[in-house]
């Protein structure tokens, strides 16, 4: 039920449920298996349905390289010994559906997953497994089932171990925290009026800051920009020496337990910096729990503070209005 005359899809809703996505996902994939001997792995996606490989990078070492393909066609990587794994979340992606129609060309190994659309009728007309996830929702809302789903691929294909038990466990733990970070969420929304955010986070939590970057800009409709440490100390941090207007930005920097000691040194050097250029800076703590808990928590309250930021902003959290006008003239 739609909570409030802002949010007209009841996104509030698709995030308080968003854990069950994790159990649902692991049921939909458990049957899907290729047999071969693949020397890499190439998952092909773009916004919402790449978010998943990124959390699988930042969550397992795979016994094979994997890679991410945000683009046409495939890369240069793919060869007959590769196995290429579409997510398009509509089935329409047409980045993703051209990669899928290469990877059928070259006849190389594939495995699909979305809702539904071009993907899967070619899957269909190729004999091509396809795991079909539930519709009705953003591609960026989807990332649980993505994720399961992913992994349960990745691990019957023997790229990765099994994470099922450790899914299911931090699913249950989500359902438990999820109330309390929608207050934490709440409030953080409040500190970011009128901001624009920078996330920053370790080069271990990179995947993280992307898609709070990515919440921000979609559920918000706002500007919003990431980074990780150390490269920014390199690079990025130059930029604020002549910003005379550098209060327009508000700096998140995601703090994880497992963070290097020079990392966390850098971290909090790199607040005090900001500090007197009249930046804002909040630390963002990462719960206890195992590294997946820490890492999907996180995400959670990065739905939740760019829901209430879109809330407090009067807009609708789930429409985006520019991406399918900008589709719409792609095809004329």
């Amino acid at each position: 039920m739609v909570k409030n005359n802002i949010d007209k899809s009841d996104m509030r809703e698709v995030i308080v449920s968003s854990a069950n996505q994790l159990a649902k996902g692991l049921d939909l994939a458990k049957n899907i298996k290729v047999g071969g001997s693949f020397k890499n792995v190439i998952i092909c996606g773009i916004g919402g349905s790449a978010l998943p490989a990124n959390i699988i990078n930042s969550l397992v070492l795979p016994s094979v390289p994997v890679y991410i393909h945000r683009d046409y066609n495939l890369p240069k990587t793919a060869n007959e010994d590769s196995l290429i794994i579409c997510i398009s979340y509509s089935g329409n992606t047409e980045e993703t559906v051209s990669a899928l129609q290469e990877s059928i060309d070259k006849n190389i190994t594939s495995i699909a997953i979305a809702t539904g659309g071009k993907i899967e009728k070619m899957c269909e007309e190729h004999n091509i497994a396809l795991i079909k996830i539930p519709s009705g929702i953003q591609p960026r809302s989807a990332t649980g089932y993505l994720f399961s789903a992913l992994s349960v691929i990745l691990a019957n294909c023997g790229v990765i171990n099994d994470i099922s038990d450790n899914i299911s466990k931090t699913a249950e733990e989500l359902l438990e925290i999820n109330s309390a970070l929608e207050k934490e969420g709440k409030a953080l929304a409040k500190k970011l009026a009128k901001k624009i955010p920078i996330v920053y986070a370790s080069n271990n939590l990179e995947s993280v800051a992307k898609i709070w970057k990515i919440k921000f800009n979609e559920n918000s409709k706002i500007p919003a920009f990431y980074n990780y440490f150390p490269e920014l100390n390199h690079n990025e941090m130059v930029g604020f020496t002549q910003t005379k207007k550098a209060n327009i930005f508000h700096v998140l920097i995601i703090k994880d337990k497992d963070d290097h000691p020079r990392i966390i040194k850098r971290m909090e050097l790199m607040s005090s910096l900001l500090k007197k250029k009249r930046v804002r800076v909040d630390f963002i703590e990462t719960k206890d729990g195992s590294l997946m808990f820490r890492l999907f928590s996180s995400l959670l309250l990065g739905d939740w503070t760019s829901y209430y930021l879109a809330i407090n902003n009067k807009i609708d959290p789930t429409p985006v209005a520019m991406v399918e006008e900008f589709k719409s003239l792609m095809v004329k």
